[in-house]
């Protein structure tokens, strides 16, 4: 299993995704599941990944060798993030009845993936988009600003709570590292290294962002403070009536 996670904000983008890969308890690997492509001053963007790693790559890698042999269509040429999404969107189709046939299996689950791309090309405002496995699409909105993949359930309530279109990107990234910090928590399948990038709208400048390992000072200390936080809050609430406690 995984976890990725991008923000689109007012002022900005935020992207988060583990590298631990499982095939049981006794084959546990680390393996990149985000890639970033772009042209300095032009455009920028980030692709994310969850699912079969087998098919996952196969779409990366086609895409990266349409970007080094300069093909007509690549995520460096799309004119939009949608066209790109589409794009995308075909490959990963292709990839999936590939492998379906190769195998002879009717279960495209074996090889299904899914995707995030987010980014910004000059001229437009910045998009964030997930790719289903069948090869369509949503769009991140400002009531929706933020979508997940993979091991979801158990980092979604503290960016329900605490992350919207208008916060500010110091708080969202926050938000998000707490995410993975209880998502980590509670399942042993999601597990770092974690890389972390932030991008400043209309800066259009590739970022170097983060790979978040175990020993990583400020991640360990929010990870600390909010476990603190939280179990102060739970004495600090109204006492419980005795009528609930039988």
């Amino acid at each position: 299993m995984t976890y990725c996670a991008a923000i689109r904000l007012k002022d900005g983008m935020i992207f988060a995704s583990d590298t631990r890969t499982n095939a049981g308890v006794d084959h546990i690997s680390t393996f990149r599941k985000m890639y970033q492509y772009g042209v300095e001053g032009e455009r920028f963007m980030v692709l994310q990944t969850a699912g079969s790693l087998a098919t996952s790559q196969a779409v990366y890698n086609k895409l990266q060798n349409d970007v080094n042999t300069s093909a007509e269509l690549s995520v460096n040429t799309v004119t939009t993030l949608f066209e790109g999404a589409k794009m995308i969107g075909e490959i990963l189709r292709d990839v999936m009845e590939h492998a379906q046939m190769i195998a002879n299996d009717s279960d495209s689950g074996t090889f299904s993936s899914s995707f995030l791309l987010g980014g910004q090309i000059k001229g437009q405002l910045p998009e964030l988009y997930m790719i289903y496995p069948e090869g369509n699409c949503i769009r991140a909105t400002r009531d929706t600003p933020f979508f997940q993949l993979g091991e979801s359930k158990y980092g979604k309530p503290i960016l329900d709570r605490s992350v919207d279109y208008t916060t500010e990107i110091k708080h969202a990234a926050e938000a998000l590292m707490l995410s993975f910090d209880a998502t980590m928590r509670s399942n042993l399948s999601v597990g770092m290294p974690i890389d972390f990038v932030v991008y400043k709208n209309d800066s259009f400048k590739i970022p170097e962002g983060r790979r978040i390992n175990q020993d990583d000072e400020y991640f360990n200390a929010i990870s600390r403070q909010w476990s603190e936080a939280l179990r102060q809050t739970l004495i600090d609430l109204p006492e419980c009536p005795a009528e609930y406690l039988g």
